[in-house]
């Protein structure tokens, strides 16, 4: 049976909405409304350029949108992160102020200058599990002087997620044991994004810096990790491992005071 556009997204809102509504009520989640462009590597500083340009204009005119923080992949994906406390949250109706504050004729170039640059781009939900999450010293999602990071997408599949939820919290309680130094986050996918998969996100200073950690880190748990991951990728079709970088020019955080 065939269903109509409007009412496959009907459906797919009945069976994800209760989820977030729970979620946001007992303060162990956090929604992100991402949106991500997936830049040709030619025309990468150009794209950059007209990033740039909205993030400063955004700033200099206190635009009324959501802020968000950008990372960049190795990939050459752009991701721009919102926190938000529902779907309704999802609105750009404060452009319309920035474009008539800008004037129409820069505002559109600008986002002409963005749209050449890119192959593809959509828009989706994550959500932060904070029981996931290792943070002892408190959840942020940019430690100070970290902005280098690496991304691993755990694919998994709708009757083995919540299977792969409970292996990966014994990787949380391995870490607290162990008095783990190396903190990470964990997001679920959500509303918008195609399968399930947890994306746990690791922050250093640099590559460098990244890799002794890491080294530091598997010492550190010994022989123990082994039995608990081998948990873990039971319930795993697949991982992929991704480098990026916290991109602070290209952020934008509304002056609330103003």
């Amino acid at each position: 049976m065939k269903l109509s556009k409007s009412l496959s997204l009907f459906l797919t809102l009945l069976m994800v909405v209760p989820f977030l509504l729970n979620a946001q009520d007992d303060g162990a989640y956090q929604m992100y409304w991402v949106h991500e462009d997936k830049v040709m590597p030619s025309m990468v500083g150009e794209y950059e350029k007209a990033a740039k340009m909205l993030a400063d204009k955004c700033t200099e005119f206190n635009v009324d949108i959501p802020g968000w923080i950008t990372s960049n992949t190795m990939d050459f994906r752009y991701l721009y992160v919102s926190p938000i406390k529902s779907l309704a949250d999802i609105s750009m109706e404060g452009m319309g102020d920035l474009r008539e504050k800008m004037g129409a004729e820069a505002f559109d170039q600008m986002f002409a200058d963005m749209n050449k640059c890119y192959k593809s781009h959509g828009d989706y939900v994550i959500t932060m599990d904070k029981e996931l999450t290792y943070m002892p010293e408190g959840i942020t999602q940019t430690p100070e002087g970290e902005n280098y990071r690496k991304f691993y997408y755990l694919r998994s599949t709708p009757a083995k997620i919540s299977k792969l939820r409970e292996k990966m919290m014994a990787v949380k309680e391995l870490y607290q044991n162990k008095g783990s130094k190396s903190s990470y986050r964990v997001y679920r996918s959500g509303f918008g994004t195609m399968g399930d998969f947890y994306m746990v996100a690791v922050a250093s200073k640099d590559a460098v810096t990244f890799e002794a950690n890491s080294a530091a880190n598997d010492k550190l748990l010994g022989e123990d990790a082994q039995a608990v991951f081998s948990e873990v990728l039971k319930y795993v079709t697949s991982i992929e491992e991704i480098s990026g970088s916290i991109r602070p020019d290209l952020a934008y955080t509304p002056n609330v005071s103003n």
